[in-house]
Order: C-alpha cells, then structure tokens, then sequence
C-alpha cells in the first residue's frame, strides 16, 4: 500500500475551504492533516470535502482557536486524544490507517513573542507541552507511526533564513530546539523531510508581516514530516509546496509533503 501524507496549518478550515478543496483537487493527497483549524468539529464543512473523495476524518476543534483535523480517503479510526500540559486545547489527534499505521497530528503551541518563561506564560505553555510530549513517547514507545504537524520550531540552521539573527526569536531558540530534540529521541522519530532532502534551506513559514513574503524569503520550517524507525525507510517523495503560499488569501504556511510505501 502506497499512500501520500500532507500537512499544512490551514489557519481556519471555514475561512480557507476554497483552499482545501483546491489542494485536494490539484494534489489529491490520500491523507491530509490540517492544524488551526479555528473551527468545532460539526462546523468543519465536511460536505465539500466528502464529494472530492475524503469520506473519512478524525478531529479535535474548538471556537476559534486551535484545532486539528485528518481528512482521509482511506478508512481512519481515532484512536486517541491528547492535552498536554493540560491546556484544555485542541491540539492532538490520532487515527489508524487499514494497514496498522497510527498517524499523529499535532499543533504545538506558538510560544508567544518573549522567550522567557518567566514575563511570557506562552513560552512556559509551549517547553511544558514538549516535555509532556517527550515523557508520553518515552512511556509508550510508538511502533508503525507517523507523526506530522505544526512544531512551532524550526530545529536547524538551513531550516531559517538567519540563523544567528533568530537564536534569540521564539521558534528557533536554543531552549526549544533541545525540548524538540528530547521530543524526537524520546519516540525515536525520524525526520522524514530531512531525510529525504538533507541538505539546504528549507522552509514551509513565511510571515503574514512580510510585504512580499516571495522575493525577501525570510522564512522558517515549522512543519514536519517524522516516522518511527520501523517505517522511515518507507518514506520518501518528500516537498514542500512552497507555491500554495501565493494562493489568494493564503495560510502563512505551506504544507509538506511525504509519500509511504507500506
């Protein structure tokens, strides 16, 4: 079984609809996983989505804010829900696919501006979140998972657009870069997107503050691809199209894409 995987934080699943529908149309991933939805899940307007052929979805939504869905042509099954550091957020969920593959989608909190836990609560919000996320996959050790979404952090120097002038920016900090790495370590996930493309500059983020987000290219990769070491080598075809941030009333992201042969 061969199947195509996509992220992309959609920022609102209503507002962006046309959106969806037109990467679904242009790109028809079998499984597409959305992050900031903004939306409860009866409101996410599953009609259209359903008639380009993605009958299926598990989610977690709330008003306004946060919120994760994972669209899929393929039969799915929840098979879960997390709240770390007890947020009361909607930013986890997890299906099974027919071939045993547990998919995990999760939107990390952003952090806020300041990084520092002690005038900035999102900041704590956001180390805490990791560290419950680390301590999960120590204790339970995934097998046969995929694991994608928004990080919120882009974890390696061609992974900005300036290192140095974002050391002390959040999402590239070194505090959260090491909260990511123990995250990773802990499940034993491989960077599915960095495996496939290791070397060079790689974003999937670009500001909404940016007057021309194309030619200046000050971008960040927030969004990843990982898989659990049983399936890594599986994974390959991976991009990031980069064109869908041009769309008319974009997302600030763009989503990432992994192909697995399982």
């Amino acid at each position: 079984m061969s199947f195509t995987l996509a992220t992309w934080n959609i920022n609102s699943v209503r507002l962006r609809e046309a959106l969806v529908c037109k990467l679904m149309e242009t790109e028809a991933p079998d499984v597409l996983c959305l992050q900031e939805c903004k939306s409860p899940v009866e409101k996410i307007p599953l009609e259209q989505f359903r008639a380009l052929g993605y009958s299926h979805m598990v989610a977690r939504g709330q008003k306004g804010y946060n919120g994760v869905a994972i669209l899929s042509k393929l039969p799915i099954e929840e098979v879960g829900a997390q709240d770390f550091a007890t947020l009361g957020h909607a930013r986890h969920i997890a299906g099974r696919l027919p071939n045993g593959v547990t998919v995990h989608n999760f939107y990390v909190p952003a952090g806020g501006d300041k990084p520092d836990r002690e005038i900035n609560e999102k900041f704590g919000q956001k180390l805490d979140y990791l560290t419950e996320m680390r301590d999960w996959f120590r204790a339970e050790r995934p097998e046969k998972a995929i694991l994608v979404g928004d990080l919120n952090i882009a974890p390696r120097e061609d992974d900005v657009w300036d290192h140095k002038k974002l050391l002390k920016v959040v999402s590239h900090t070194p505090v959260e870069v090491a909260h990511l790495a123990e995250t990773q370590e802990a499940g034993g996930w491989v960077d599915i997107t960095r495996q496939d493309i290791p070397e060079g500059n790689l974003y999937s983020w670009w500001s909404y503050r940016s007057p021309d987000w194309d030619a200046a290219d000050k971008g960040r990769r927030l969004d990843h691809v990982w898989a659990t070491p049983d399936i890594s080598n599986a994974g390959h075809g991976s991009r990031v199209l980069r064109e869908v941030r041009g769309w008319e009333q974009p997302s600030d992201h763009a989503p990432v894409f992994a192909t697995f042969d399982l």
